[in-house]
């Protein structure tokens, strides 16, 4: 299908891109130089709560009889998976904190409570999705191989039942992230060799036996005569997390205004331009400080696009530099609440379950108010103890994008 919506670079002269590109690397190389014991003491205290967390949640399913304590132990059981999965284990794995040289928290030796192993995602998510990001035909993340939410994807009726199965999807998000990896359409294809398949099934075996073995038996079993208690607690924590992993993952990516690129669109593509395929294919979530921590920090999604191996806690900080990048250069600066994101998502799959959907103009981006709420900045104030970092302006975009979403 043709594409008739005009790529975002268009408007910019091979100049402004490389100047784009020039602003964006001092950004980065200005917040790694002054990296350091804020940073440390946050992710410190992160893990350190994440843990108390996670021994307060089973040691009330263990030892309580009652109902409200049991409620309580899984509502905490959930939130340590959550932060876990999102603030802790999928920023370390982007060695985000490798600068500290820390071998407990470094992204070659960390590995995280999901069942895909830290191998097969660093590949599949960091490499992969991480440098094509929505090349269609490159980038694997576009549908996961299993949704049409793109209409330059050709339609097939398997996808009519794709509202129902991303429910399922949801639910059990952490395996469909496990099998990810294994890239399907090559295999498919015979691309892919069939000991390297072997292996990661065998990684992807090992993975998933441990993480059964120790969230339906081994603690379950502890709890003695709660063991159905403990086993239904754990099932439902696993779910809240890959309920909201997905909402969370899918709202960065998937909503009205993202942009989608040809192949050819990315070719002999310079750093500016990466900047700013990175800046137009993801979208941002609006939120407060307890979201953007149990969020991973992911409701800034473009600037994580932008800068993957920067500390989460330094998003907030720079999302007012890189708005007023974008207005300058007339660049859309996608976000808005996550209701709105998350609605546009499902009408999306909802939409491209059936044929066509031809692409056409959608309202600019969320404007919101001029001045960002107390949730910006607030991870840096987390790891200075409480200490107000202020807020920022916002400088967002006044230019109208046309986004590759579903009509």
């Amino acid at each position: 299908m043709a594409s008739m919506i005009e790529s975002p670079l268009a408007h910019l002269s091979p100049e402004e891109i490389e100047a784009i590109g020039r602003e964006f690397d001092a950004i980065h190389d200005e917040v790694f130089a002054e990296l350091g014991d804020r940073d440390r003491r946050y992710i410190k205290s992160m893990i350190e709560l994440q843990r108390r967390l996670a021994v307060l949640g089973r040691a009330l399913l263990v030892v309580s009889r009652f109902p409200p304590a049991c409620v309580a132990g899984t509502a905490a059981l959930s939130m340590a998976k959550i932060l876990e999965n999102m603030e802790i284990g999928h920023n370390v794995l982007h060695g985000q904190w490798d600068w500290m040289n820390d071998p407990q928290i470094h992204s070659s030796t960390w590995d995280w409570d999901t069942a895909s192993t830290a191998e097969s995602w660093k590949h599949s998510h960091n490499y992969i999705h991480h440098t094509y990001t929505n090349i269609r035909g490159k980038d694997k993340d576009l549908g996961y191989e299993i949704m049409r939410i793109d209409p330059h994807q050709p339609w097939h009726p398997v996808y009519l039942l794709q509202p129902f199965y991303n429910v399922l999807l949801m639910a059990l998000f952490e395996w469909g992230v496990a099998f990810h990896d294994l890239d399907l359409d090559a295999v498919r294809s015979g691309e892919k060799d069939k000991k390297q398949v072997l292996k990661e099934l065998k990684g992807i075996w090992g993975k998933a036996r441990r993480q059964i073995v120790k969230d339906y038996v081994a603690f379950p079993l502890l709890s003695g005569r709660r063991w159905k208690t403990t086993l239904l607690a754990n099932a439902t924590a696993n779910v809240v997390r890959n309920v909201w992993a997905h909402a969370i993952i899918f709202c960065g990516h998937f909503p009205d205004q993202t942009y989608t690129f040809a192949q050819e669109e990315a070719a002999d593509e310079t750093k500016g331009a990466w900047y700013v395929r990175q800046l137009v294919g993801a979208a941002n979530i609006d939120g407060g400080p307890l979201f953007h921590v149990i969020s991973g920090n992911l409701g800034y999604q473009v600037e994580h696009h932008l800068f993957p191996d920067m500390p989460s806690t330094r998003y907030g900080e720079i999302a007012p530099r890189v708005r007023q990048i974008c207005e300058r250069y007339g660049l859309p600066y996608n976000s808005g609440p996550l209701g709105r994101q998350w609605g546009s998502v499902h009408r999306t799959i909802a939409r491209l379950a059936f044929p066509g959907g031809e692409p056409r103009p959608k309202p600019g981006p969320y404007r919101g108010d001029e001045v960002r709420g107390e949730g910006e900045l607030a991870p840096a104030a987390v790891a200075s103890n409480g200490a107000s970092s202020g807020n920022g302006a916002t400088g967002r975009s006044n230019h109208e994008v046309r986004p590759s979403a579903a009509s």
